[in-house]
Order: structure tokens, then sequence, then C-alpha cells
């Protein structure tokens, strides 16, 4: 070999050595960083005062329940409970921690802990959000409401550090998904009294450098509008199977920002694709992710003519799901024919809506309002949403029953906040449920519930989801909720339009990365490739102009 032939190739093996990417079962790089787009800044880390599924992102990798989701839609998997058993009248249930189990700090994490825990989120001067989500704890609703001043009395017990007894008001054969549920993560008792106590909503213990989790990663860093740091805890009892050193949660504010970075190879995993960037990408790059998320229309059942139960059908009736779906979103959603998604919790509905605009056109007429005449203008609000969704429904509702509407759109808090008020006519809202299980939706719609923005009331309804709560027969269960499904799909004080979906973006470097259709995301066993190209984009989809 000729000197100069022979040092190209001494300097390409150098090369090789140094990227240690020329051979195909090279290792993986020994810092393994992962990086996740944040869409939105958390407003806090308290598994007890969180409510978005982007604040219950990071907190779970920050701590572990009792059981925790699987990420194959099956029943929930041990946690921090290697076992456990129920009473056969179903009222008492008894977990067995893990003896490995440990906080961030080194403390064995113990049943008392879960007794300060979920005594803390049901303290009323907390105010956790979604403390109702423990009321099938004994005498929980009781004290959270004030009536009960003892912490003792509630169903939560611990006779030794490694046994938990719950005592429930009634059978509760969703107990388990509760318990996987985000406001069931357990807090680290001595770190929230020594930064405030049980009450404190500061966050001060949240903080990097005092959140003590039993959680996969310790939060690591917090920069504000910029990003979160957590890294590998080494003291959490699946240790070995987190081969990450870190993630870094990168916030962006749009999707547009958040698409532009994963080109530039700056991002590893994406929250959204913007739909106009869709026929860019293929899979296994482009991931869909069916969610048991429904959108869906809030119709105010306390303002005529919303309060006829016609008019709300005829709404329902005309609108064109398949074309919305299709033309308008063009992802991963479906068609919402009902209220529940199929799957949640194992739930499989019988009865659905049929769209029929001729249908429509006679209820309309039937109610007084034929052909639309004398029908008021009514308000379509919703946050921040694609408009092009609202505009499709517009004109549907125009073209089929001659009705006007006005679009009004605004931010988010204050879309919520007037929905919670009643200050609205029709309004777009988002069901995610807070747990795997059927209940968690239905439940929303009874009457006097805190979900029931409808303002709606049906005893017969109430009656049925009230029994299958308690129901533990699988068979029976269904029978009441299906029973209950049909009830709702007649009055129609919600009108169900699509079951959501996540179009998102991996990078070709990230191997074994999963999540389910609750927003939920697995950490066991993700690695990453010495890959750190952009990755493969057709670049011709990115100018196309978008379809309407």
């Amino acid at each position: 070999m000729c000197p100069s032939r022979r040092n190209v190739a001494l300097l390409l093996l150098a090369l090789c050595a140094l990227w240690g990417g020329c051979r195909r079962d090279a290792p993986a790089p020994a810092e393994q960083l992962l990086r996740l787009s944040q869409r939105n800044e958390p407003a806090t880390l308290d598994p007890h005062l969180a409510t978005l599924p982007d604040e219950f992102f990071l907190v779970r990798s920050l701590a572990e329940g009792l059981v925790v989701p699987s990420p194959n839609e099956e029943p929930p998997l041990p946690g921090v409970a290697a076992r456990w058993e129920t009473s056969p009248d179903g009222l008492t249930w008894t977990f067995h921690l893990r003896a490995d189990a440990r906080w961030s700090n080194g403390d064995p994490v113990t049943a008392t802990d879960f007794v300060y825990s979920f005594r803390r989120a049901l303290t009323p001067a907390l105010g956790a959000p979604k403390a109702q989500l423990f009321f099938v704890l004994k005498n929980a609703r009781a004290f959270y409401r004030g009536e009960l001043a003892d912490p003792a009395a509630i169903g939560v017990a611990a006779p030794d550090a490694r046994t938990l007894v719950l005592t429930l008001e009634q059978p509760a054969p969703h107990l388990l998904a509760l318990a996987a549920s985000g406001p069931w993560l357990p807090v680290h008792p001595a770190t929230v009294e020594k930064f405030g106590g049980a009450a404190a909503r500061d966050g001060a213990w949240t903080a990097p450098g005092r959140y003590v989790g039993n959680g996969p990663f310790v939060l690591a860093e917090w920069r504000k509008g910029q990003h979160l740091l957590v890294t590998r805890n080494p003291h959490y009892r699946a240790a070995d199977r987190i081969r990450l050193t870190g993630v870094r949660y990168q916030i962006y504010d749009s999707g547009d920002t958040e698409e532009r970075a994963f080109r530039a190879g700056q991002v590893d995993i994406t929250m959204a694709v913007p739909f106009t960037k869709l026929p860019s990408y293929e899979a296994p790059v482009l991931r869909r992710q069916p969610l048991h998320e429904t959108r869906y229309f809030v119709l105010n059942t306390t303002r005529p003519p919303l309060n006829d139960a016609r008019v709300r059908r005829a709404l329902a009736l005309a609108l064109d799901r398949d074309a919305l779906v299709r033309s308008v979103l063009r992802g991963a959603q479906r068609p919402a024919l009902s209220f529940i998604p199929p799957g949640l919790g194992g739930y499989t509905g019988a009865a659905q809506l049929r769209p029929d605009a001729a249908a429509a056109r006679a209820l309309l007429a039937d109610a007084g309002f034929p052909g639309g005449r004398g029908f008021p203008r009514l308000e379509l609000a919703a946050w921040n949403v694609n408009p092009a969704i609202l505009e499709a429904v517009q004109q549907m509702w125009r073209h089929e029953l001659g009705l006007e509407t006005a679009i009004v759109q605004r931010e988010g808090k204050v879309h919520m906040a007037a929905v919670i008020a009643g200050d609205f006519a029709i309004a777009l809202m988002p069901a995610i449920p807070d747990y795997d299980d059927a209940a968690a939706l239905f439940g929303e719609l009874a009457t006097g519930a805190g979900g029931n923005f409808p303002r709606w009331s049906d005893a017969r309804y109430d009656d049925l989801v009230r029994r299958a709560e308690r129901e533990t027969d699988p068979v029976r269960r269904l029978a009441l909720y299906r029973a209950a499904e049909e009830i709702l799909l007649a009055e129609l004080p919600v009108v169900p339009l699509y079951f959501n979906a996540q179009d998102y973006l991996v990078a070709p470097r990230v191997s074994g990365w999963r999540q389910d259709p609750l927003w939920n995301r697995f950490f066991l066993d993700v690695t990453l490739s010495h890959e750190s190209s952009p990755p493969p984009v057709r670049t011709a989809g990115l100018h196309e102009r978008p379809r309407r």
C-alpha cells in the first residue's frame, strides 16, 4: 500500500474508533440523554396538585405508585406493591410492599408513606383538584368535606412498614386502575413537612435538589421556559432496567418550532406533528397513538333551545364526522359515534349515533325551527385549537340545518373558566379520563359531578352509573354501563365529535420507546444509539399547501 493510501486508511480507522459508528452493533454511547418535547411549562410537579397530562409526564418520571400502568394496555402491574389481595366482600384491599423500594435519598418506601400521602391528598386546606379519586376510601369524602376531623377515620392504614390496608366505602372493581393513576402517586413525608407541610401549595419541596421521589429519575434542573432535566435514580427498585442517564424535557412554544427542532436533530421525540407536515414523515419515525380521549361539544342544557333533547339530537345527527376526520384532521383520529372511547378499561359500547341529516332536519322542525327559521344565533366556543375544525362544524350546521353560529376562540384557561361557570352555549371540550376505566367518564356526567358541564340531570342515568361503580361481576357491570350510554346518546347533553390521537415523531436513534392511550410513557429498557444525524424527512412534503 502506498504511503498516501496507508495514511487515509489509518485516518478512517481512527475516525471509526472515535465515532464508534462503523459497526452496526456498536455499543450505546456512554451518555444516554433522551430529549423529549414538552409543549407546556408545568404549573406544578406535586402529584396531588397536578391536573394535566403535561404535568404527569414529569411527575411519573419522578414517582411510582402501588401499581403502574401496563405498556400493553392490560391491567396494572406491580409497582411499589409486589402483590395484593382482596377480601371476599370487596371492601378490603391489602397491598404488600417491596423490600427494595427506596426513595431517591435512600430511605425505604413504607406503608406509612402512603398513609401520609393519601391523607394529604384529602386534606381540605390543600384543595387537591383530583381529591375525588380517593372517595372510594371509607370516610374519604366526609373528611374532605370537613364532616370528619380525624384523618385516622379514613380507610387507609399501615399495620407494619410493608403492609398497606385500604378499606372502601363500597366494592370498587376499578380500584387498581385508580391506584395506577397520577394523583395516587406518593410523596416523601419528611420532605413535604420540611418545606411547608401537607397543606402547602407553593411547591417549595418540588424544587431541584429538594425533590425526593421514588421513581426512575431525580429532578436535577428546571430552567423556566427552557427545559427540565431529570437524571437516573440509582435507588429506583428497577434501576438496572433504566438505561438512560437522563431525560431533558425541552419546552417549545409551538408545533412548528418543535418540528423544526426535530428536523435539525435537536429533539428525539416530539409531542405532535403539525397536520401540514404529516405527509413529510413515514413510520417508524412517524408514530400514531390512538388516545382514550373524546373531543366533544358540551351543550348548555339550561339555555333554550338547548334544553330540548330534539334540538340537541338534531345538532348531533347533522355532523359528518368521517369528513371532519378525513379532510380536516388528517391524522389518526377516529369519528366518535359514542362518548366513551372503545377500549377504555376494556369497555366496549353497544349504542352508537347514526348520522342522518334528514332526520336531523325533521327533529329541528318538530322542535319549532323548520329550516332553522327562528333559531337563535349561538356561540360555538373553543380554546385555541385548529380553527378549521370549528369552521367545518359551522358549515355543516349551516348547510344541513340552516343554522348560523358564531365562532369564539380564547386562551385555554379562560375557556375552561367560562365552561365551569356555565357562561357558554356550545363549547368544545376534551374528555381525558384520569384512570383506565369507563367509570372515569360515566361518573363525570352524573348529577352534580364536577365534569357535568352541560348541567344535565337524569335519575335513570345516575342510578345505572352508581350501580355499575360497585358491581363486581364484569358481565353485569358492562350491561349497566351500556344501558347508561343508551340514555346518554338519546338525550345528548354532550355531542361526541372524534376520538383524539397523538401523531408524534421518534428519532431513529431511540429504541424501546412506548406510549399508551392514556398519555403514559414507559422508560424501562429505552436506549439510544450513536446515530446523531437528523431523521429522514420527505422534503417534498414540507412545502405542500394544506388541503381543505
